[in-house]
């Protein structure tokens, strides 16, 4: 970014310096604790009306997007896919796309690690710290789906990479896969399926009887959810056609969406496992909820009550879980999610687990619910490029990380909110300085700025005068 000072009377370039350095005497005095010590200010020149000034940092934090020069074809990447068909079109005017088909920041091109500027990803590979610093031009993170805990929003927040998800994705795909498992477990056609291709005969009552043991009546059962987002509250739908009470625990809700569903709201996990037939968890993972399902809250759970988990396979303790259905106190689980995917069945905890129902993480998908989802996220990449990160984009998750660790401050925000902003390119002739971290209004510069002079302000840049104004729109427990 530029930040462009009218000077109140006529000086030499030998006076400019002068003055120069003494304001740049005063920043370092305010100057935010992680700039390191090694930050040069230079005077670039001194005219009859306006100076420009540039700052050189020796800092970690990699550049705004696209507040400096832009390459003419930004690029953007999918990392752990290969069909690039659907976002193409959305993307092809504005960048390159490409596709790494990786499961790992290893497996990536080192041309991606150092060009791209966007990246849009599935559930398929995880960004850790480590992996993030990697990226050196990463701006914007779009995770195809609603979960993101496969990402270090944090770590990207501190490190100005915005990071969005799809929270609409697949409601409906889910909930019906969700209601799928759920009847399963009652009514037992898996295993009713498995025992005729194994070549059992029923042909009297006591066989049906025996083939059929442990099937059961779904009306008057209660189904508790935890977690009551999109998809959770798809099922309560879906479930109360079935016959179900419907219960929900979710503690960041507001009162009053309970009484419009006809289900009723418990205030504690512990009510909704006490009250439960079947528990279907319907929460996003977090460093809060992991092992959610446990052998503690395992054991406060009906006798024999069902499990089913479409959601994310860390919320599920699976050694706790094995044990609990081999010894009956669990009566059956479904699992769409697993701790370490892809699952097998030939290894983990679970190998041995009886009266349990497994699928490879496809509660989400359709054909049709994939090409909304990828839509989705080729538009947000737009959105990302062409206008601010991150009050363009419309499903921020980590901008609370933008808002009080992003590397540029209140001042540079007053001056210039457009630092922030994907369209924003230099005018002619000016130049640059590197984003810092300014922690405040530094004395000696804020009252001398002003606007750019007419005609030399970007078309798509927001005034340099206008306030940058941040929402914070984080939910505590995201919703799948």
């Amino acid at each position: 970014m530029f930040s462009v000072y009218e000077k109140k009377e006529q000086f030499s370039v030998s006076q400019g310096r002068e003055k120069v350095m003494g304001l740049y005497d005063g920043m370092k005095k305010k100057i935010s604790p992680h700039w390191e010590k090694t930050g040069r200010l230079r005077e670039i020149g001194a005219n009859r009306k306006f100076m420009f000034l540039s700052l050189s940092l020796s800092v970690g934090i990699r550049p705004q997007i696209m507040n400096g020069p832009m390459h003419p074809r930004p690029l953007v990447a999918l990392l752990d896919g290969r069909d690039c068909t659907v976002e193409m079109p959305i993307l092809k005017d504005l960048a390159t796309v490409a596709f790494c088909d990786a499961q790992s920041t290893q497996e990536i091109h080192e041309k991606v690690l150092n060009e791209a500027v966007g990246a849009m990803m599935y559930h398929t590979i995880t960004l850790t710290r480590e992996d993030l610093e990697k990226f050196k031009a990463l701006r914007i993170i779009i995770r195809i789906g609603s979960g993101y805990d496969n990402i270090d929003i944090k770590a990207a927040g501190e490190m100005g990479i915005a990071v969005c998800n799809i929270p609409s994705a697949a409601v409906e795909e889910t909930a019906d896969s969700t209601l799928c498992h759920i009847l399963n477990l009652y009514r037992r056609n898996t295993w009713l399926y498995q025992a005729m291709r194994e070549g059992t005969r029923v042909q009297s009552v006591e066989q049906i009887r025996e083939v059929a043991s442990g099937a059961a009546r779904i009306r008057g059962e209660t189904l508790g959810l935890i977690g009551f987002g999109r998809s959770a509250q798809a099922v309560a739908v879906r479930a109360k056609a079935f016959g179900f009470s419907v219960i929900f625990y979710d503690p960041y809700l507001q009162d009053g969406l309970e009484r419009s569903l006809g289900v009723q709201r418990v205030y504690t996990l512990q009510d909704l496992l006490y009250q439960s037939d079947c528990v279907s968890l319907h929460c996003n993972l977090n460093e809060h909820n992991h092992h959610l399902i446990n052998d503690f809250t395992i054991k406060q759970m009906r006798q024999g009550a069902f499990l089913v988990n479409t959601a994310r396979g860390g919320l599920v303790d699976e050694k706790a879980l094995a044990q609990a259905l081999k010894e009956g106190r669990i009566r059956g689980a479904a699992l769409d999610v697993h701790e370490s995917e892809p699952f097998s069945f030939s290894q983990g905890p679970l190998k041995d687990a009886p009266n349990l129902i497994c699928t490879p993480h496809t509660a989400w998908y359709s054909e049709q619910a994939s090409l909304e989802m990828r839509e989705a996220a080729a538009t947000e990449i737009r959105r990302a490029i062409t206008g601010r990160i991150p009050d363009s984009l419309r499903n921020c998750v980590n901008k609370e990380f933008f808002v009080t660790t992003a590397p540029w401050g209140v001042m540079e925000q007053q001056v210039h909110p457009e630092l922030n902003g994907g369209a924003y390119r230099f005018p002619p002739g000016a130049v640059g300085v590197s984003p810092g971290g300014m922690g405040g209004q530094i004395e000696g510069m804020m009252p001398g700025a002003h606007p750019l002079p007419p005609g030399t302000q970007p078309s798509l840049a927001p005034s340099p005068t206008q306030l940058l104004k941040h929402n914070d729109h984080r939910e505590h427990l995201a919703k799948s």
